[in-house]
């Protein structure tokens, strides 16, 4: 189905057309001026330059032809050339009568759909996820949602840490506090337990332990690295704690990102990518890829075109080691072989940008990827507090991710007992719900790469633009198609939505139409503050309609009520339908 804007467009086009001059001036744009009119199309300044004619004279030409079409209500034009169009109510309501009967009220799909790997998770084994974590996973999420909506295959991968030198102060921390364990036994050669030596707790406690004193103990972190070695060569004790920090560290994993309706159908670590590294160095050293320079092996990605300086990507450290890039090069070689995807898409901290252009740049020097496989990179600013500084518990560390869901959900669950009289476990849940919606909406509403300022008061306020006051709206409309129901009548899925009787019907009528328009730019741009935008703008135009108008009255005729009642339903589905991309969803009260 075709976007309304397109529709008018068509109808411009041909009169540009019919008039001598050619269609490309024919574009129709949402007006800059909605007091003066919906619609607007400023060819005639362009083509004016071309033809030699004055440009109001090419609008006036224009206009007379359109107001023969059917689709406008009036059109006129200004100086210096501007065509202002106000479309017919008749048209309007056609065209959301055939959004309401098309699949995904007509947006239109990707043509060629793609395979799209999607890195948004990053976390490492061993320690526990926290406030830096919840941007990539909460981007993430909704940008899979919305590839997915729009036609494509969408594979989320988590891509965990676990191979580097963390994995071996665990371990060198363990063996100071339990050297007789098994594990350290050289001589051990049975069967290691099931069960491991730690807790979730245990290990969350124990790697940071393990790094502070590392910076005191100069040859703690010289064992840790020599442990690290030997894991990563298969030593079979290191070999299985490294096993057991996985197992515990992704069932905790797993129960978080589960709690922000974050799910991976992928959940690979940089570990998987170990058995593709050594042919990837041979490859890049035989095809004079990569050379040794001060004993590392590095690529040279600089190219003759860079105005700013352009380090080398480095393969492997002069004394053999590898590093995170030599991983994230190697899982692109893995990504390619099980996947042969069309677009890779990392989402990460904006301060990470040189780390991804020098890694696509070293992959396409050295033919890793196909000619027309796209590399793409979105960093995310910093969620920062009030004081303008990265977030922070009250104690200046770190917050954990988790404690931060539980302080927005108590929020949201002390509002909530304050103004309602409801039972403690219904009040929970709900506000389980909207918790999750007031971080999530807070967060996405604002473009990805600004950083922003968390403010519980304002993001769990249910009114405004925040996530509540979406959950609010829906719940509203849901709760006045219930009453409804209570009068004893039916709703009528078929009954058709009527023309709009008042302005705010048809502004609320305009922003329905938009959707198709929001999701394409949602989709181009990868921005899912667009969302936000359109179910913001749709409730306030829907809550300013809705105090003007009785919906449930006498008053209206049956067929002026079953109008009201299908758009109300239309409106609540298209909500639905949104906050589902965002990675939220509606309690059914509030």
């Amino acid at each position: 189905m075709k976007k309304l804007i397109d529709l008018l467009s068509e109808d411009v086009k041909k009169a540009f057309v019919f008039k001598g001059y050619d269609e490309k001036y024919g574009i129709v744009t949402l007006s800059n001026r909605p007091d003066l009119c919906q619609y607007q199309c400023n060819g005639a300044l362009a083509a004016a330059k071309e033809y030699r004619k004055a440009p109001i004279i090419i609008a006036q030409e224009i206009a007379e032809v359109l107001r023969g079409s059917g689709k406008i209500k009036d059109v006129a034009a200004f100086n210096p050339g501007f065509i202002n169009i106000n479309i017919s109510d008749k048209f309007l309501a056609e065209y959301i009568n055939d959004m309401r009967k098309a699949e995904d009220f007509g947006c239109e799909k990707e043509p060629a759909p793609k395979k799209i790997i999607i890195d948004y998770g990053g976390p490492n084994i061993a320690k526990p996820l926290h406030v830096g974590h919840m941007r990539s996973a909460i981007i993430g999420e909704s940008l899979k949602r919305i590839f997915k909506f729009m036609g494509n295959e969408a594979i989320g991968d988590v891509h965990l840490g676990d191979w580097g030198t963390p994995m071996g102060l665990v371990i060198a921390e363990l063996k100071r506090r339990k050297p007789d364990l098994v594990y350290f036994d050289e001589s051990y050669t049975g069967e290691y337990p099931e069960e491991a030596p730690f807790t979730i707790s245990e290990l969350e406690e124990i790697y940071p332990a393990a790094s502070a004193y590392s910076k005191e103990n100069p040859e703690f972190l010289e064992e840790a690295k020599r442990i690290t070695y030997l894991m990563q060569n298969g030593h079979r004790g290191y070999m299985a704690l490294w096993k057991h920090m996985q197992d515990v560290s992704v069932t905790d994993l797993k129960k978080i990102y589960d709690s922000m309706n974050v799910s991976f159908e992928l959940w690979k670590k940089e570990s998987d990518a170990q058995p593709y590294v050594n042919d990837m160095v041979d490859y890049l050293k035989k095809n004079g890829y990569a050379h040794i320079s001060d004993g590392a092996l590095i690529v040279d990605v600089k190219e003759e075109t860079d105005t700013k300086e352009i380090p080398p990507f480095m393969v492997l450290k002069s004394d053999g080691a590898t590093l995170y890039s030599t991983t994230d090069l190697a899982t692109i070689v893995e990504r390619m072989k099980l996947f042969n995807p069309d677009r890779i898409l990392y989402i990460t901290d904006k301060r990470q940008e040189l780390h991804f252009e020098l890694l696509f740049r070293c992959a396409r020097k050295a033919k890793i990827v196909n000619e027309n496989t796209e590399l793409q990179f979105i960093g995310f600013g910093t969620m920062n507090g009030k004081d303008g500084k990265p977030f922070k518990t009250r104690e200046g560390g770190v917050m954990r991710l988790e404690y931060l869901i539980k302080m927005v959900t108590d929020e949201v669950y002390r509002k909530i007992m304050e103004n309602r009289d409801m039972d403690e476990n219904e009040a929970r849940d709900i506000a389980a719900k909207v918790g999750l919606a007031a971080l999530k909406y807070g967060d996405l509403s604002n473009q990805a790469s600004k950083d922003y300022i968390f403010d519980l008061e304002r993001f769990t306020s249910f009114e405004g633009n925040t996530g509540p006051y979406i959950l609010y709206t829906i719940v509203r409309i849901k709760s006045i198609l219930e009453k409804f129901k209570e009068t004893g009548k039916s709703i009528n899925p078929g009954a058709d939505i009527l023309p709009p009787c008042t302005p705010l019907e048809r502004d609320l009528m305009l922003q329905i139409t938009r959707f198709s328009d929001m999701m394409h730019l949602a989709y181009e741009e990868m921005a899912p503050h667009r969302i936000c935008q359109y179910i913001y703008d749709l409730a306030d135009k829907f809550s300013s309609f809705y105090h003007e108008t009785k919906i449930i009255s006498d008053e209206n005729s049956e067929e002026r009520q079953s109008s009201l009642i299908s758009m109300i339903s239309l409106i609540q589905e298209l909500l639905k339908t949104c906050i589902n991309l965002l990675g939220f969803e509606a309690p059914e009260r509030m």
